[in-house]
C-alpha cells in the first residue's frame, strides 16, 4: 500500500546530491509528505530513529552506504520490541550497496524513492554479534583487513574496485589467524584466511561471497578459506567457485548460530564497519525487521519459491 509520508534519512556527504533534491521535490508535488535529517555522524541515526517512531513515522529511507545501513538496523534495535515494525527502505548512495545491489534494488534515485513510497515491505532477518547487529555480512580475516585499510580517498575514486585493488596488494604478505569456530555442526580449528558470515549475497563491493544466501530463511550462510600455499591456488579458485560443502580449503555450510574464539584480535567488519574481536557469538534474528524491497526479490525464500529458483 503507498505511503504518502516518508521520512529520508541522508548521510551528510550526500546532503549536496542535486539528483536527490530534485526528486525529493517532483515527489512532493505528487502530494508525498517527505521528511529530509541528514546525519553527519553515528550518533544521530539513534536519534533520528527514536524521532521517528515517537512521530509515527511509518517508513523511513537510509539514504547512504552500507555502514549506514547498519547504523539504522543497530538504531531500530535498540528500541522496544513494539517499535521494531518501523519499516526501512533504502537509497543505496554508498561505495559498494552490498545489500541494495544483491536486492535488485535500483541505484537510480527517482526509481527508488517511488520504490520507497509505493513498494511493499517484507519481514527479514539481521544477525545478531554479541551486543551489535548486521544486516548484509560480516567478513574476518583477510577480508575484513582490505575494507578497513583501504583509504576513503581511493574508495571515492574507484567505488567497490578500490576493495578489490587492496586486496590484491595485501594477499602476497597475509598471515593467516589461529583459533576455534563452533557451529551447531561441530567444532573447526585451524588456520583461516577469510570467513565469511553472510545474510545476503555479497560483500566488499560486489564480491559474491553467499550466491545462494537468502534474508528470510532463518539461516546465515558460512564461507572459510583456509590456510593455502601458491601451488594450491587452482584448486583454490576451483573451490570457491563450486560452492560444495565438502572441499580442502574452501568450506560452504548454513547455521543458525556461529562462535569464534581466537587468541589475538581477528579483523572483523559487520557490513563493513570495523570490529576486531577475539570472541564472538554470531546468532540469526528471524524476520526480525521489516524493510521494503523490489518486487520478485531474488534475495527472498518466498520469492525464489515461486519463481522456481
Amino acid at each position: 500500500m503507498p505511503l504518502t509520508h516518508i521520512r529520508l534519512l541522508l548521510n551528510g556527504k550526500k546532503a549536496s546530491n542535486v539528483d536527490i533534491r530534485q526528486s525529493v521535490i517532483a515527489l512532493r508535488e505528487q502530494g508525498h509528505t517527505i521528511d529530509v535529517r541528514v546525519s553527519w555522524e553515528s550518533a544521530d541515526m539513534l536519534r533520528f530513529i527514536t524521532e521517528a517512531i515517537a512521530d509515527n513515522v511509518g517508513r523511513v529511507v537510509i539514504g547512504g552506504g552500507d555502514g549506514s545501513l547498519n547504523e539504522a538496523v543497530n538504531a531500530l534495535m535498540q528500541q522496544p520490541q513494539q517499535d521494531h515494525k518501523l519499516e526501512i527502505a533504502v537509497l543505496p548512495l554508498g561505495t559498494a550497496n552490498d545489500f541494495a545491489t544483491a536486492c535488485g534494488i535500483s541505484n537510480i534515485i527517482q526509481s527508488t524513492l517511488e520504490l520507497a513510497i509505493h513498494g511493499d515491505s517484507y519481514p527479514i532477518d539481521i544477525i545478531r554479534a554479541n551486543n551489535n547487529y548486521f544486516i548484509n555480512a560480516a567478513v574476518a580475516g583477510f577480508g575484513a583487513q582490505v575494507t578497513a585499510e583501504t583509504p576513503t580517498e581511493l574508495k571515492d575514486f574507484l567505488g567497490g574496485g578500490a576493495y578489490t585493488l587492496v586486496g590484491l596488494a595485501k594477499a602476497l604478505g597475509f598471515k593467516p589467524y589461529q583459533g576455534s569456530i563452533t557451529t551447531d555442526k561441530g567444532t573447526f580449528n585451524g588456520d583461516i584466511v577469510v570467513g565469511a558470515i553472510c545474510n545476503n549475497k555479497q560483500a566488499g563491493g560486489g564480491q559474491m561471497l553467499a550466491p545462494n544466501a537468502l534474508i528470510d530463511d532463518g539461516l546465515m550462510d558460512i564461507t572459510l578459506l583456509k590456510s593455502f600455499s601458491t601451488f594450491d591456488i587452482p584448486v583454490v579458485l576451483d573451490e570457491i567457485q563450486a560452492m560444495s560443502h565438502e572441499a580442502k580449503f574452501c568450506y560452504h555450510f548454513q547455521t543458525r548460530w556461529l562462535e569464534i574464539d581466537f587468541p589475538i584480535k581477528l579483523p572483523l567488519n559487520l557490513d563493513g564497519e570495523p570490529y576486531p574481536t577475539k570472541k564472538m557469538r554470531f546468532e540469526v534474528l528471524p524476520k526480525a525487521i521489516q524493510f521494503v524491497l523490489p518486487p520478485n526479490c531474488p534475495c527472498l525464500e518466498q520469492c525464489t519459491q515461486k519463481s522456481g529458483i
